[in-house]
């Protein structure tokens, strides 16, 4: 398909290096995955040769949400963001940018949001996981009362949250131990992930703030697969009252993308679950290989109706594009 849009691809600025870790992989690998976040030139290439015209990049994993010290978190989010639109500047018609956020000051985070989106022009943000403030084993969640005031600007700017995966805190690994090989994306990204998702269902934020729009990765992280058997069990939970069932708020609050989940079957179950506008593709470079994902989703059998809406026109509508 041509004029593809991809939605989860990643970068980094040079001298911001200390931002990003890798999980499983060898230094030699690590190193190729450095210089391929870094070369605007090797990523315009792939992009023509893969039919891919527009990027939407972010800043890679994890970002900012593993600086303890939240005036640093704060100093690096602006640094990321003010490079990602000097990026997107020089190619206009190529790059489109989602903004980092430093969620370890709440109201810091949605000062940015709004400096990032009404004077830099990103169409968003995408934030890894959750914050770890003073410490790596000390989460902050976005579900807790102390971020209703950032959900409120995030949906009075009507901009897309994309939420991506981060590692579980250090200290609830242990189910983990001794298979590290179950870490990353291999499997706990998707789990914490999806659980934190959930969080932000349950909590009743999407009854608060029904215009926003969440993004999630890797085909759902499990969640369209899920949610049925969540849903019939949690309406025994006498606690939890929520103005629409949460298979509800997925298909009203949140879009999946196809970030390095290139697989039929689950992309039809989600097709079925949510519907094509809904999707969106995403090929998660690099730290996945640009032709797996384009070739895969090219050739996967469906409408070309609904190829055209998982490949650009959804993306266009969403970010605005």
């Amino acid at each position: 398909m041509a004029g593809k849009i991809a939605v989860e691809e990643h970068f980094l600025p040079h001298g911001l290096e200390e931002l990003i870790s890798g999980v499983g992989w060898s230094a030699e690998e690590w190193r190729r995955v450095i210089d391929r976040l870094q070369d605007v030139g090797r990523r315009l290439e792939e992009m023509d040769r893969h039919s891919i015209e527009v990027a939407v990049l972010s800043l890679g994993a994890v970002g900012i949400q593993d600086v303890v010290e939240p005036a640093r978190a704060v100093e690096l989010a602006r640094r990321a963001n003010d490079a990602l639109a000097e990026l997107v500047r020089a190619h206009p018609s190529r790059f489109a940018g989602l903004a980092a956020l430093p969620l370890q000051d709440p109201a810091a985070a949605a000062d940015e949001l709004t400096r990032a989106v009404t004077e830099l022009g990103l169409r968003g943000a995408l934030v890894n996981g959750y914050s770890s403030v003073g410490d790596l084993d000390t989460a902050a969640y976005y579900d807790a009362n102390r971020y209703l005031p950032f959900w409120e600007r995030v949906e009075a700017l009507g901009v897309p949250f994309y939420l991506h995966p981060r590692n579980p805190l250090p200290g609830q690994r242990r189910i983990y131990e001794g298979r590290s090989e179950l870490l990353g994306p291999t499997w706990a990204f998707a789990v914490e992930t999806g659980t934190h998702a959930l969080r932000l269902i349950t909590s009743g934020l999407f009854d608060r703030y029904p215009r926003l729009t969440l993004v999630l990765g890797h085909l759902g992280e499990f969640l369209p697969f899920a949610l049925n058997r969540l849903e019939q069990r949690i309406s025994h939970v006498p606690h939890v009252r929520l103005e629409r069932p949460p298979t509800q708020v997925l298909r009203d609050n949140f879009f999946i993308t196809t970030s390095g989940n290139n697989h039929t079957a689950s992309l039809i179950g989600v097709l079925f679950e949510l519907g094509a506008d809904r999707l969106l593709f995403a090929a998660d470079y690099p730290f996945e290989e640009l032709r797996d994902g384009v070739e895969w989703f090219d050739a996967v059998p469906i409408s070309e109706a609904d190829r055209l809406k998982i490949g650009r026109t959804n993306a266009e509508r969403l970010f605005r594009l």
